[in-house]
């Protein structure tokens, strides 16, 4: 109705901009509107110096990535710079057609931007709480299985398919940060959600960070233990009893999170997995005489990497909470570089080719 023919366009830029959650939609809403606008400003360009023609559409490409790598923008924004340049130039580019397909745009992005609050039906902070429950709990299983194996005597084929499945369970890892992230910033100015709640979440998500890689780790010491002969039968036993306390630690963990998003994990289950490491150690030292040196490293490693997981599930360490994690990947941004961090990078590369008597007034 606000314009002609646009309802197209709009219905396109609705169906491209809704995601899962408000937060993504609004950001990816604010990326079509930069990459139509950038667009249309490109094909406007390309027209007044080329007039309509192939060559134009070729140069309108090639500005457009040129425009897109400049100012840093992410996958989000930058697809679309083109995209809406030659959809511009198509229909024959006239100022009235460019307005337009801008108008359609924010409408389109408006409506999709409404209408994903109902997406789905949890929380930012519910799909936090379904994604770390889910990375937990398939780390549990895991650590159970290398348990078995562990006590019946593994090959180095078994270990290589658990090392396998540890690196799928890392590849989770940016999911969770992007959803734990998303959880807490959406806290913070949307007056329905619990920041506190978010904080905690996004604390639990550093934790079962820690624990997966700590899960690879043993995984590929097991790997490296089966290379060279397996473990000693002295030892496997003490092994296979600390593996399992993890895992049953971890999958308690995981129940109070699915019961009580704020609640916290059993204390007396993370010390059985202190006391079982403590018991092995006790072990590989009373036997270090008869024990190859390579092998009991690898063993005592092992309890390195059960005492970490054990102080992620109580969060009792000062790497979860004094070491800042990395955000998202630039990619998935509108603006790779923020605009202050662009603006400072320009300036500088400004006042290196103005004479040096201008440059204290810049």
């Amino acid at each position: 109705m606000l314009y002609k023919n646009g309802g197209l366009v709009a219905a396109i830029v609705a169906s491209l901009t809704v995601r899962i959650s408000l937060h993504k939609s609004t950001r990816e809403g604010f990326g079509q509107l930069l990459g139509t606008s950038m667009g249309v400003a490109v094909a406007f360009l390309s027209i007044g110096i080329f007039g309509f023609g192939v060559i134009t559409v070729g140069v309108t490409v090639l500005l457009c990535s040129v425009a897109a790598r400049a100012l840093h923008l992410g996958e989000v924004a930058s697809i679309n710079v083109p995209v809406t340049a030659l959809i511009v130039i198509g229909p024959g580019i006239t100022e009235n057609n460019a307005v337009h397909r801008l108008g359609s745009t924010l409408v389109g992005a408006a409506v999709a931007i409404l209408f994903s609050y109902w997406a789905h039906p949890k929380s930012p902070a519910g799909r936090t709480i379904d994604q770390i429950a889910s990375l937990g709990l398939r780390s549990a299983k895991l650590l159970g299985i290398m348990s078995e194996g562990v006590a019946a005597g593994f090959t180095q084929e078994q270990a290589g398919d658990w090392l396998a499945k540890a690196r799928l369970l890392v590849e989770e890892i940016p999911r969770v940060r992007a959803q734990a992230l998303e959880a807490r910033t959406f806290a913070k100015w949307f007056p329905t959600a619990e920041l506190d709640e978010a904080e905690e979440l996004y604390s639990r998500g550093v934790a079962v960070e820690h624990t997966v890689v700590q899960v690879r780790t043993i995984a590929r010491t097991l790997f490296d233990s089966a290379v060279d002969g397996g473990i000693p039968q002295s030892t496997t036993r003490k092994i296979a009893e600390a593996l399992s306390a993890a895992s049953y630690a971890i999958s308690a963990n995981v129940g109070v999170l699915l019961d009580d998003g704020a609640g916290q994990g059993d204390p007396l289950l993370t010390e059985d997995m202190r006391s079982a490491g403590a018991a092995l150690v006790d072990l590989l030292i009373d036997g270090s005489s008869k024990s190859d040196p390579e092998q009991m490293v690898r063993s005592m490693s092992l309890v390195s990497n059960l005492d970490r997981i054990a102080d992620s599930l109580d969060q009792s360490s000062p790497a979860l909470h004094d070491v800042a994690v990395p955000s998202e990947p630039a990619g998935s941004k509108v603006l790779s570089l923020s605009p202050l961090e662009q603006g400072r990078n320009w300036r500088k590369r400004i006042r290196k080719v103005i004479p040096k008597r201008l440059r204290k007034y810049l």
